[in-house]
């Protein structure tokens, strides 16, 4: 299946959003993101911005990318841990739906999921401007470096996709498959997570994608988060149905 076989349609907060919105915004992070990394942002079209970049930042490779960010992330564990703590557990919602015509549910959970794939943290990396260091660590986790939302600051935390135990969104059995985990810092400590639900439909199929922050988490980055997730996943799908 090429990727142009693939349509898909946002929801962010009621609102239907086309991919020239969400690429759009895409275009827009990309030089945000490279004065982060302290890069020159490339130019052209936004297809070609997004490869160039993700090359860019396997170019720095992940050791030089620690140390770009290193202060980002001593600054953002600080605000975690102060956000997490003030919020004894309570979160809030990040939330974007995305309706794929073509495909299926099954098919991108098992891509998404495949670490062992040889172009995995390249495939990670390239689905957002805000994404820096996505890979698979040593025991399972997904270690992630990026910016969340409109925060200021670039995070590190770890995924670990096989404990839901602190998540504090529901399962709605209407949806089959799941991709959810407890994020936490370097420190160990649970600072929400995810629980991304999918389905299939009549067209193709239904995600549901939705991040956990601390609910203390400044109401602006959370609703930004909103187009970062419409950003990933359209990426992500497109290139788990590009074969």
């Amino acid at each position: 299946m090429n990727e142009n076989d693939v349509t898909i349609t946002a929801v962010i907060d009621g609102r239907r959003v086309g991919r020239d919105e969400v690429l759009a915004w895409e275009a827009r992070r990309i030089p945000r993101a490279s004065r982060k990394l302290g890069m020159k942002a490339p130019s052209g079209p936004v297809e070609d911005m997004r490869r160039a970049f993700c090359d860019g930042k396997f170019e720095l490779g992940v050791d030089e990318i620690r140390r770009r960010l290193a202060r980002d992330i001593r600054l953002s564990d600080a605000v975690a841990r102060v956000t997490g703590g003030l919020s004894g557990g309570r979160r809030a919602t990040s939330v974007c739906d995305l309706y794929v015509e073509g495909g299926d549910a099954q098919g991108f959970v098992d891509w998404f999921s495949d670490a062992g794939r040889d172009d995995y943290a390249w495939s990670m990396v390239v689905a957002s401007p805000d994404h820096f260091i996505i890979d698979s660590t040593a025991d399972g986790r997904q270690e992630v470096i990026e910016t969340t939302g409109g925060s200021p600051f670039a995070t590190r935390f770890f995924v670990d996709y096989d404990d839901t135990s602190r998540l504090t969104t529901a399962r709605d059995p209407a949806f089959a498959l799941e991709l959810a985990g407890v994020a936490r810092t370097g420190a160990d400590t649970a600072v929400g997570g995810v629980r991304h639900q999918l389905r299939d439909d009549r067209y193709g199929f239904h995600l549901r994608a939705c991040v956990e922050f601390p609910k203390l988490m400044a109401p602006q980055m959370v609703k930004e988060h909103r187009w970062h997730l419409a950003c990933e996943f359209s990426n992500w799908i497109e290139g788990a149905f590009s074969a």
